[in-house]
């Protein structure tokens, strides 16, 4: 390695999902894996332990990206179909 020349250096940037994306791949991910999506989502909602939710697809790394709380927030709109923020 020669550091006198200029290296570049790719980072690589993750798009941010949205919470329905989110929530709808770590579905998926958990249904593939045979489990009850619904019970292991509720599981890691109510505990924070993020093992509720299989690493299958890197859906572990996906939904501890964002805050439990934003999560229900999310659901909870969409549930009441509630437009504001």
């Amino acid at each position: 390695m020669d550091f006198d020349q200029t290296m570049k250096f790719n980072a690589n940037i993750e798009q941010t999902m949205e919470p329905r994306e989110i929530l709808e791949t770590v579905y998926d991910a958990l249904k593939e894996k045979g489990y009850n999506p619904i019970n292991q989502i509720i599981g890691y909602m109510l505990s924070g332990d993020p093992t509720y939710i299989t690493s299958h697809k890197n859906a572990r790394g996906i939904i501890i990206k964002m805050e439990r709380d934003e999560i229900l927030e999310v659901i909870l709109r969409e549930y009441l179909q509630l437009e504001d923020k």
